[in-house]
């Protein structure tokens, strides 16, 4: 998993501005995570800026006191340094349809096309670029709004979806299922998830799922945990154990948890990447916790392992065989060449 936070965005493309082109006059950003790094690139280099539709409309984002209103909306009217950016390039289609729509409107511009994350194969889609990012890859800035993962991670619900219940709301009784009915949404996803794994209880799947349809969260799968009540299930004290089983089950590619301490476990019972909402980092699995996936997977791959090295034993019994021929009777193989 290839992650990229704000900030680490902001390092990068601060380490970035000395190769980029000198003259830059317009930034302009592809709406929506272009807008990011176009603002970004717009404050550390003091220039204006604008997105797509600005650009060819003539059209700026007003910028403050620096640059009085009647300039900065005439600025487009002669011909400018602009350099146009989005957040990444992965297939390059948005990329290339925002080059064909400029290149269209016959604009008097210098136009440069920037990345800061491009894979590998689509270098040429722009100009600059700050680095290679291999897929799979995900950035903060859209974790919530990207379907390619939303299509394959497990979520938490409590703390990611909602707010996570006081002390005095976890009674297991009726103000608990108030909560449920009446929690504030907190981050939620624009594409349906493909797993929730929460640790409420089985009981509560019919408050939690209509909740879930008051706001509009679309999924496949919901798990729950299978107690007959709070005080066994927090005796059991799985919850880490029963994410992780679960995100490993799904092959999921990445798990958004809301409990920094439940994700740092499910990391390292996974040895998978985990998101932590609470303090918006990348949980990395340590090496021993990746050695450890690589057991868990390997029910899937010793089969494989075992036909592979049945075919090497009988490709060496074969060669071998040949040559204990060919040493007891040398003449005999002279004359079958």
């Amino acid at each position: 998993m290839n992650y990229r936070s704000v900030a680490d965005l902001d390092d990068q493309i601060v380490n970035w501005l000395g190769r980029l082109p000198r003259g830059l006059e317009v930034i302009v950003g592809v709406p929506r995570s272009g807008m990011l790094v176009a603002n970004l690139l717009s404050l550390h280099l003091n220039l204006p800026m604008t997105d797509v539709e600005g650009l060819l409309q003539g059209r700026m984002i007003q910028t403050g006191g620096r640059i009085k209103r009647d300039d900065l909306q005439s600025l487009l009217a002669q011909k400018r340094r602009v350099l146009v950016v989005d957040d990444s390039v992965l297939s390059g289609d948005q990329m290339n349809a925002v080059k064909a729509r400029i290149k269209a409107a016959s604009l008097p511009h210098d136009i440069l096309y920037a990345s800061p994350y491009v894979v590998s194969g689509k270098e040429k889609c722009v100009d600059f670029f700050i680095e290679v990012l291999p897929a799979p890859r995900c950035f903060e800035w859209n974790l919530m709004h990207h379907k390619l993962f939303l299509d394959n991670a497990c979520m938490d619900i409590d703390g990611v979806l909602c707010c996570d219940p006081r002390e005095e709301e976890n009674d297991d009784g009726p103000i608990y299922q108030r909560f449920i009915c009446e929690a504030a949404p907190l981050y939620l996803p624009t594409y349906p998830v493909a797993n929730l794994v929460t640790c409420r209880l089985e009981k509560y799947r019919t408050q939690t799922q209509e909740w879930l349809a008051r706001n509009g969260v679309a999924y496949s799968n919901l798990f729950m945990m299978d107690y007959p009540d709070m005080a066994e299930r927090r005796a059991a004290a799985s919850y880490a154990q029963f994410k992780s089983e679960i995100y490993l089950r799904t092959k999921s590619w990445l798990f958004i948890e809301s409990s920094l301490q439940q994700a740092s476990e499910i990391s390292k019972l996974t040895g998978k990447h985990v998101f932590c909402m609470d303090t918006r980092e990348m949980v990395a699995p340590g090496i021993a916790a990746a050695r450890r996936r690589k057991i868990l997977e390997a029910p899937t791959t010793i089969p494989q392992a075992l036909k592979s090295s049945l075919n090497d034993a009988i490709r060496v019994s074969k060669a071998v065989g040949r040559r204990v021929r060919s040493l007891a009777y040398p003449n005999q193989k002279a004359r079958v060449r």
